[in-house]
């Protein structure tokens, strides 16, 4: 199966979300407390914008470039996409918090657990960012791909010894 082809000159960014645009507060949850837990938080705060991840300022980066150039569209020289294990009703803050940074992507999938493998071979990003391996070992395969670690100050740092248990 080929990959689609890309428009010359379209340069494609795809992005995993919590603990990589957003910070990692809604990811410590659903590490420590479960998925249900994480669920009844992020629907409860869908109108509360999360905190800015690692890589929010290239994402307003890119967005604000994106903004300037003079096609949009699929014919846009950049095209963003997000990437998220997120789905009902956990969406709504990821589309919440992009509305009140003003930033818009091409393309947004919600998986809830489906893998992460077919959209990215659809989509044909030129570099992926996620920050678990179980997802970069995947997508390494189809494209390139790279780790965004967790800051030293966060608490996933920390778990991560006990989680890989």
């Amino acid at each position: 199966a080929n990959s689609p082809q890309i428009p010359e000159g379209q340069v494609r960014i795809a992005f995993d979300g919590d603990a990589v645009l957003f910070s990692d507060a809604s990811e410590l949850v659903y590490k420590t407390r479960g998925l249900d837990a994480f669920l009844a938080q992020e629907d409860a705060l869908q109108h509360t914008p999360m905190e800015e991840g690692p890589y929010a300022s290239l994402l307003k980066k890119l967005a604000k470039l994106q903004e300037r150039l003079p096609t949009g569209g699929k014919n846009s020289p950049i095209r963003i996409a997000i990437v998220t294990a997120r789905n009902s009703p956990s969406e709504m803050r990821v589309i919440n918090t992009l509305r009140a940074w003003g930033v818009y992507v091409d393309e947004a999938f919600f998986l809830g657990g489906v893998g992460k493998s077919k959209v990215l071979r659809a989509f044909n990003p030129h570099i992926f960012f996620d920050d678990q391996d179980v997802h970069l070992e995947a997508a390494a395969n189809l494209v390139p791909s790279g780790k965004v670690p967790y800051l030293t100050r966060s608490a996933l740092a920390g778990l991560l010894p006990a989680l890989a248990e």
